[in-house]
C-alpha cells in the first residue's frame, strides 16, 4: 500500500473510550441462535461479537459530542439545546420549519399522516422496510421505481440509486397520476445496496414534480455519504465539498425527513424539515400529540446536543473519505474470497450476494437468511436479509409464493465503532463459507406477523 493510500484510508480520529466484546464458543453460538428462533433479532447483544445488524443508532459518538451533552438543557419548553439544533438543521438544509422526532419512523409516520390520503400513492427509488409500513398504515400504495441499472448487481454504474424517470413520467402523466400523493427519494438508496443518487437525478425529479404539482420529498437518512459518492463520482460536483452537494440536494426538495441514528452520528434522533407553514402547522399539531412538545419531540436535550455537532461532523471530507475507503476495502477482501457484493461498494452497507454463494438454496429456504445465520454460527457475526424472507409474498401458511428479485445479506457497518482488523476477521469468516457453501443448510418459517415480519419472524433449519 502506497503512503497516499494510507492516508485515505486513515481514521481522522483516535480511540479514547474501548468497550468489550463477547467471544462465544460454537456450542453457546448454536444455543443462541436456536433460543431466538434462528432470527438475529432476537439474539442478544451479549451474544455477539461484531454487530453488523444496522448502522442506525450504533454509531461511535466524539468528545465534542459529549461535551455538547453536558450542556444539554433539559426545560420542558424552549431550551437553548433546542435552538442549537433547530439552527444546525436549518443551516444545513435550508428549511425553515423543523420538528425534532425521536427518530426517523417517527417521522414518516408524521409526516405521511399529512402528505398521504387513504387511496393515494408514494413513488419512491426504493421504499425501506419502515418507510413502506408507514405508508401503508397511512392507508396508501408504496410504489418503487428504481432505474434499470439497479437490477444488474455486477454493474459498475456509479448511480444505481436513481429513480426511473420515464417510468415516473409516466405514472405521473398516467390515469394514476392524480392518486400520487408524494415522491419520496433515498439518499442513498438502502433498500437497493446502499447506492447514491445522482444530483442530475435529484433534479430532473424536482423538475417533473413541479411540472406536475406533485410534493417532492427526501428521506435523508445517509445525507452525508450520498453527498460524497456524488462527490467522488459526479462530475459536475467533483470541486464541491459533502457539505455544499448536501445542502444542494435540499433545496431541490420541499422537505425532508431523516433518521439522524444515521449521518447525525448519535444514538437517537430524527427530523423533519418543512418549506410550507402549512404542513408545519399539521405536523407540528401530531407531533404535539404523539411524540412531545415542538421544541423537544421526544428527545432530551443532551440528545439535540448530540445531534446538532453531529450533523456538522459528519461532512468532514476526512472522515467521509476514510469511512469509504474502508467499506471499499472490505468489499476487496470479500472478492479476493468469492465473495460476490453488490457493485459498487456504497459507504454503509455492503450487500452480499446469497444467491450465487448458495446456490444450492432455492428462494423457499431463504438462502439469504442462511447465510446470516451461518456468520453468526461460524464467527459470531450478525446482520440482515433482504431477500425473500424480507421481500417475498407469503401465503396464510407461511410458504413462499412470490420470491424476491435478489437474495441478499445487508453487512450495515456502525459508524467510528470496528477498526478495518474487525473488518479483516469478517472477511475470514466469509471466506471459509465460501471454501464449503454446501455445509449451509435452508429455513423454514415457525411464525410471523402480517408487517414487518423480517423483525419479529421465527424460523427452524429446513
Amino acid at each position: 500500500m502506497q503512503p497516499a493510500d494510507r492516508r485515505t484510508t486513515l481514521p481522522p480520529y483516535r480511540i479514547k473510550v474501548v468497550e468489550p466484546i463477547p467471544f462465544l464458543t460454537a456450542d453457546e453460538r448454536r444455543a443462541a441462535l436456536a433460543e431466538a428462533g434462528y432470527n438475529p433479532f432476537n439474539l442478544r447483544a451479549d451474544q455477539i461479537t461484531i454487530d453488523l445488524l444496522s448502522d442506525s443508532g450504533t454509531g461511535a459518538t466524539s468528545t465534542l459530542q459529549e461535551a455538547a451533552a453536558a450542556l444539554g438543557d433539559e426545560s420542558y419548553a424552549g431550551a437553548r439545546s433546542w435552538f442549537r439544533f433547530r439552527d444546525e438543521i436549518r443551516d444545513l438544509t435550508g428549511y425553515p420549519h423543523v420538528l425534532p422526532v425521536h427518530q426517523g419512523r417517527a417521522g414518516e409516520r408524521i409526516l405521511f399522516g399529512d402528505l398521504l390520503k387513504p387511496g393515494q400513492i408514494s413513488i419512491s427509488n426504493t421504499h425501506f422496510d419502515t418507510t413502506h409500513a408507514n405508508v401503508v398504515l397511512a392507508g396508501a400504495q408504496a410504489v418503487n421505481l428504481p432505474c434499470a441499472a439497479a437490477t444488474d448487481l455486477d454493474d459498475d454504474a456509479p448511480f444505481k440509486g436513481d429513480i426511473d424517470l420515464d417510468a415516473l413520467e409516466r405514472t405521473l402523466a398516467g390515469p394514476d397520476g392524480h392518486r400520487v400523493g408524494v415522491v419520496l427519494m433515498t439518499i442513498t438508496n438502502n433498500g437497493l445496496g446502499a447506492q447514491p443518487v445522482s444530483m442530475a437525478n435529484l433534479t430532473a425529479v424536482r423538475d417533473l414534480c413541479r411540472r406536475f404539482d406533485v410534493p417532492f420529498f427526501l428521506d435523508a437518512a445517509r445525507f452525508a455519504e450520498n453527498a460524497w459518492l456524488v462527490s467522488q463520482r459526479e462530475d459536475a460536483y467533483r470541486d464541491k465539498t459533502p457539505r455544499e452537494i448536501a445542502r444542494a440536494a435540499f433545496d431541490l426538495a420541499d422537505g425532508c425527513v431523516i433518521s439522524l441514528k444515521k449521518d447525525g452520528l448519535s444514538a437517537i434522533g430524527g427530523v423533519i424539515g418543512l418549506r410550507d407553514e402549512a404542513r408545519y402547522t399539521a405536523c407540528e399539531a401530531n407531533l404535539i400529540a404523539t411524540e412531545g412538545f415542538s421544541t423537544y419531540g421526544g428527545l432530551a436535550g443532551h440528545d439535540l446536543e448530540r445531534l446538532a455537532q453531529g450533523v456538522r461532523e459528519v461532512l468532514e471530507p476526512a472522515y467521509l473519505r476514510s469511512r469509504a475507503a474502508s467499506t471499499a476495502r472490505l468489499a476487496r477482501l470479500l472478492a479476493d474470497a468469492g465473495v460476490a457484493t453488490v457493485a459498487p461498494a456504497g459507504i454503509h452497507a455492503l450487500y452480499l450476494n446469497a444467491g450465487r454463494l448458495l446456490p444450492h438454496l432455492s428462494p423457499h429456504q431463504f438462502p439469504g437468511h442462511a447465510l446470516g445465520c451461518q456468520l453468526f454460527l461460524d464467527g459470531g457475526i450478525r446482520c440482515a436479509e433482504l431477500g425473500s424472507l424480507y421481500l417475498g409474498g407469503l401465503d396464510d401458511n407461511h410458504q413462499l409464493v412470490t420470491p424476491a428479485p435478489f437474495e441478499l445479506v445487508r453487512l450495515a457497518i456502525p459508524r467510528r465503532v470496528y477498526t478495518d482488523a474487525h473488518l479483516e476477521y469478517v472477511a475470514e469468516v466469509l471466506a471459509d463459507i465460501a471454501k464449503d457453501p454446501q455445509r449451509v443448510g435452508g429455513y423454514r418459517i415457525v411464525s410471523a406477523p402480517p408487517l414487518l415480519r423480517h423483525f419479529k419472524v421465527r424460523l427452524a433449519p429446513a
